[in-house]
């Protein structure tokens, strides 16, 4: 019987999976690879996790070791993608495990620099997954991926290239990586763009349909424009200069162009047209950015080539949806803000109707009519009623701030126009005046006054001319008998009726936003709004009321921040005054409720969160008004001024604020101006005084002066007489100082022969050292002519005797060569020996001249030292000299005036105690004869003045006695000065003698050199250590020392002699 054969164990996935990646490591031939990589493509959608653990290092394995095999390649790449993309409904799907896989390819360059290769192949598959793989590998690990395609080798310029693939599915999969890859690296944004991405990107576009009839791929085509062009200055360059501005309004143009085939559009197609319509407004708008450095220029060029015109006609156009309208209108505002000269054009610029389409207010408009834009704006802004068409409204005011922003001339010119259009009362729709002074008793549009207030709110804003004019403008007629009323007036009774009423909030917003700013450092506007006594108590109403009523905590923060502006810049002449005005605020509205309600009015999301709250209608909502309540410059306006209005109420009264005002300061502390009077009159009383004292006193100096003038001429005549005694003292010394100048000039004059001889002494001997190695030299030459006589005269006496050894018979030639051989080897030697002499004789001749030499150098060195010393010693002994003449003279001239002048004090005090003497006397003496009653008392007082006149005599005598012993002691002195004088002439005098010694000194030197020459030329060795004659005992020593050499050298050169002799002998025989 045949067995029944058992069926093989199933095998799991996970063993399945093992199996297929342990094939696919090991497996030398590629179709078993193949197999295995086919194996695994199956379970990678329901099992990635453990395909991946498993074989994901074997498939980028694969990728590079069968690169070349297409097929290969292909289900290498689908099985990666499956692993990045698994099904939802698999129990290993996980985020993590494409975390994994892009780690796996991102942590090794060598990985995303073989995806980048693939895709230099032609082929489809290999293309198109490589992108793919590439843009899953980013998505998951985004800054590792940037770096990776960064720092590849032609990482960038490879992805730009796939651009120009003219298959369409490769060609977007590489627009979307680009799009992922350039959003915020500016670098890989740069390299993109000097790819020439631009061109390549708007050659896409106009394959594709361009904007009209363009699908997807335009849209993603401006999105990684876009991408390119977002903040980054060098790209928006690049893409001026390259001309591309022209390209963006050739494809705005077309659009604009009506269609003539009359066929209508699919709604899909339509929406796709104006998606891309939106995109290519974004990538204007990057252009224009506010703040950027670039806006102006790029401005400059959107204007140039007409790219503003179409985006105003494209806003303005009756097709265009309210969208795409809105985008227009905004980017319109963002081409020409801050530019003077586009905001001046762009007046000029005509546009359709925007009410033509449905008639405008009067019913009268055709459909081809055309207005200009600025009136085009306005009735955009006032007078459509369409709640759907508030995005539309809200960018056409946009567009009109931007018009006059940072541009006060059209501002002025502006306002002047409205304001003469509202007294006129022509077209009184679209005047914003008279939208916010006469609105209408009922309005179902509330921002029609709040457009209305948020552009007058632009217009008067930090522009005082605008707000003067502005202020001149009223309501009623006078003659009629009509009240006239104020703008400011007006717009505050809107305020004060609307919260009576409970009007919208919006419109309650408007009007108090524009009083805010109107008011703002305005004292001339805020003593308007205070006339009005009302305005207060309604305000200080709906502060204190709940806050449900009067519109919210919106309201009642404009409406407590508008008291704060009033009483900030209310001063103590304004209707109502500032102390009272403050009294009221503390009284009605406590400290802490208004703080209060401008805290909650700060911290309400449509301030807070303003920047991030879109300010458009919401289209989940359709039919209620959006949530749009203020203006940007305004909230910026509102949280600068913030802390400032809280802390007005603490303010005290008596301190104003100062406003300047087209160059006039309005506004001053009313204390301070007292304060300032009181003391201005304190000063004047002062200067009164003074003035007076300065009368007085020039009576006093009158006096003064006259007694000085008398006593300036006797000390005149003193002066005179001991300048007479100066001036001959002053011969006296000069004429000694004269003869101590004569000597010491013949002191000099003999120093100088003295050095002339030394210098004649020194050249004659330094000429007779020239002559001794000149001989020297000769006698060099004449030995070195006497050796080469002797050694021709051997040569010949060798060639002699070896021809007659030629002559001899052939038994001896052998014997006669051998002699020859030997002869020459001798008379080489003796050759050598020779030379070897010649040569230490010369060494010997040069050493004894480099000694001289240096002997020669040594000795003027120091004939130069000596000189230069004894200059300078005998120039620093004479100024030295000179100037202790000179102090000892000064010195002794200065203590002869100072004996003078105290002598001279002296005498004039005693001169002047004898004059009063001789008054007092004469005046006793009268007195005396007068009457006999005080004759005895008198008598007594004339012996007392008798008594004191001969002790003035007494002391006048003394005095004089002084000065004769002042210049006895002045000539002492002098004695004393000559004394030092010639004693510092005998110290001269042996420093000469110094000097003579010296110079003999070294006229010994020059002996010693001389006995050095003279045994130099007798042959003799001269030591050099015979330079010094303190140590002759050790010169000695040297000297036997080289008299020992000497008899070596000697002895040296007899052995040399003797060794010739004997070999002569040899030679001859």
């Amino acid at each position: 019987m045949f067995s029944i054969a058992s069926a093989p164990a199933k095998q799991s996935v996970g063993e399945t999976i093992d199996v297929l990646s342990g094939r696919l490591s090991s497996a030398t031939l590629l179709e078993d690879r193949r197999a295995a990589i086919l194996g695994l493509r199956s379970f990678a959608k329901d099992y990635p996790a453990s395909v991946a653990s498993g074989a994901l290092r074997g498939l980028i394995g694969s990728l590079s070791k069968d690169g070349e095999d297409v097929d290969t390649v292909k289900v290498v790449l689908e099985t990666l993608l499956m692993l990045f993309n698994p099904n939802e409904d698999s129990p290993e799907a996980s985020e993590e495990i494409a975390l994994w896989l892009a780690d796996e390819f991102t942590q090794r360059q060598e990985n995303i620099t073989l995806l980048l290769d693939f895709l230099e192949t032609n082929d489809f598959y290999s293309r198109l997954y490589s992108l793919q793989l590439l843009a899953a590998i980013l998505s998951a690990r985004t800054e590792r991926t940037e770096e990776c395609i960064f720092t590849a080798p032609l990482g960038i310029p490879r992805l730009v290239s796939v651009l120009d693939d003219q298959r369409d599915a490769i060609r977007n999969e590489a627009i979307v990586l680009l799009t992922y890859l350039t959003p915020t690296s500016i670098e890989i944004q740069k390299l993109v763009a000097f790819e020439n991405a631009f061109e390549r990107l708007f050659a896409i576009i106009e394959a594709d349909g361009a904007l009209v009839e363009g699908g997807r791929t335009v849209e993603d085509c401006l999105i990684l424009l876009a991408n390119l062009l977002r903040s980054n200055s060098s790209n928006q360059a690049l893409f001026r200069e390259s001309g591309c501005m022209n390209r963006l309004a050739d494809l705005l143009g077309r659009v604009l162009k009506p269609q003539t085939d009359g066929s209508e559009i699919a709604s899909w197609a339509a929406a796709q047209r104006n998606r891309n319509v939106y995109a290519f407004l974004a990538v204007i708008r990057l252009f224009v950015v506010r703040g950027s450095a670039g806006t102006s220029l790029n401005q400059t060029a959107i204007w140039k080539h007409g790219l503003a015109y179409h985006i105003l006609q494209l806003a303005f156009s009756h097709e265009a949806q309210t969208q795409i309208k809105a985008e227009a209108l905004v980017t319109c505002g963002d081409v020409i803000r801050q530019n003077a000269p586009l905001q001046e054009a762009f007046a000029q610029m005509m546009v359709l109707a925007p009410l033509a389409k449905n008639g405008t207010a009067d019913g009268q408009a055709s459909q081809g009519e055309k207005v200009f834009v600025i009136d085009g704006l306005l009735d955009l802004t006032l007078c459509l009623q369409d709640l759907q068409e508030f995005d539309v409204r809200f960018a056409a005011a946009e567009c009109l701030q931007a018009y006059f922003s940072h541009h006060p001339a059209v501002r002025l010119h502006f306002l002047g126009r409205a304001i003469e259009g509202h007294q006129s009362g022509a077209n009184e729709s679209s005047n914003v005046l008279t939208v916010l002074l006469q609105p209408p008793v009922e309005s179902s549009d509330p921002y029609r006054q709040w457009f209305a207030a948020v552009i007058t709110f632009h217009l008067l804003h930090e522009n005082s001319e605008a707000k003067s004019e502005a202020l001149g403008l009223t309501e009623g007629d006078s003659e009629d008998g009509e009240e006239v009323v104020t703008a400011i007036q007006t717009l505050s009774a809107h305020v004060t009726s609307g919260l009576r009423r409970g009007d919208d909030t919006r419109v309650l917003v408007g009007y108090l936003m524009l009083l805010l700013g109107w008011l703002f450092e305005d004292l001339d506007a805020v003593n308007d709004f205070l006339a009005e006594g009302s305005n207060v108590q309604s305000l200080i109403q709906a502060v204190s009321q709940p806050p449900t009523i009067g519109g919210g905590e919106i309201v009642q923060g404009l409406c407590t921040m508008l008291l704060g502006i009033a009483y900030e810049f209310s001063t103590k002449d304004s209707p109502i005054p500032r102390a009272t005005l403050l009294s009221i605020l503390t009284a009605r509205i406590d400290r802490d409720v208004y703080l209060d309600r401008l805290s909650k009015l700060r911290s309400h999301p449509s301030i807070r969160d303003f920047e991030v709250l879109p300010q458009k209608l919401d289209a989940s909502s359709p039919g209620r008004l959006p949530d749009v309540f203020f203006d940007r410059e305004f909230v910026e306006f509102f949280k600068d001024n913030y802390s400032r209005i809280a802390r007005a109420i603490d303010r005290e009264p008596g301190m104003e604020i100062s406003v300047v005002t087209n160059g006039v300061q309005k506004g001053v502390s009313r204390e301070l101006v007292d304060s300032l009077r009181s003391q201005v009159e304190e000063k004047q009383n002062t200067v009164n005084e003074i003035q007076e004292k300065l009368a007085v006193l020039q009576g006093q100096l009158g006096q003064e002066q006259a007694d000085h003038r008398r006593s300036k001429e006797t000390a005149a005549l003193e002066m005179q007489r001991v300048k007479t005694v100066n001036e001959g003292l002053q011969k006296h010394h000069s004429e000694e100082l004269r003869k101590l100048q004569g000597q010491l000039a013949s002191k000099e004059n003999d120093q100088r022969k003295q050095v002339a001889q030394l210098q004649s002494q020194y050249s004659i001997k330094e000429n007779e050292y020239q002559k001794q190695i000149a001989q020297l030299c000769s006698q060099q030459t004449a030995q070195e002519n006497d050796h080469q006589k002797q050694l021709e005269l051997v040569r010949k006496v060798a060639e002699a005797e070896a021809e007659k050894i030629r002559r001899r018979t052939d038994a001896e030639v052998a014997d006669l060569k051998a002699n020859i051989s030997r002869l020459e080897v001798v008379l080489m030697k003796s050759q050598k020996e020779y030379n070897a002499l010649q040569l230490q004789r010369k060494n010997e001749i040069d050493m004894q001249r480099e000694k001289y030499e240096k002997v020669l150098g040594h000795l003027r060195q120091e004939y130069e030292d000596f000189k230069t010393q004894s200059k300078a010693k005998a120039d620093e002994k004479q100024a030295k000299f000179k100037e202790e003449l000179q102090g000892l003279c000064d010195r002794k001239d200065a203590e002869i005036d100072a004996y003078r002048d105290q002598s001279q004090v002296d005498l004039e005090q005693q001169k002047l105690k004898t004059k009063e003497a001789e008054e007092k006397c004469q005046s006793f003496k009268k007195q005396l004869s007068g009457g006999d009653a005080g004759k005895k008392g008198l008598e007594a007082k004339l012996r007392n003045m008798e008594s004191e006149l001969s002790a003035a005599n007494k002391a006048k005598d003394a005095a004089e006695k002084q000065l004769s012993e002042l210049k006895e002691a002045a000539k002492e002195e002098a004695k004393k000065a000559r004394e030092a004088t010639e004693k510092k002439l005998q110290e001269s005098n042996e420093a000469r003698e110094t000097t003579q010694s010296e110079l003999d000194d070294l006229l010994m030197v020059f002996g010693d050199l001389e006995e050095k020459a003279r045994l130099v030329e007798l042959g003799e060795t001269v030591s050099d250590g015979e330079d010094d004659d303190g140590e002759e005992d050790d010169d000695d020593d040297d000297d036997n020392d080289n008299e020992g050499e000497e008899d070596g050298q000697e002895s040296e050169n007899n052995d040399d002699e003797k060794e010739e002799t004997k070999q002569k002998p040899k030679a001859e025989k």
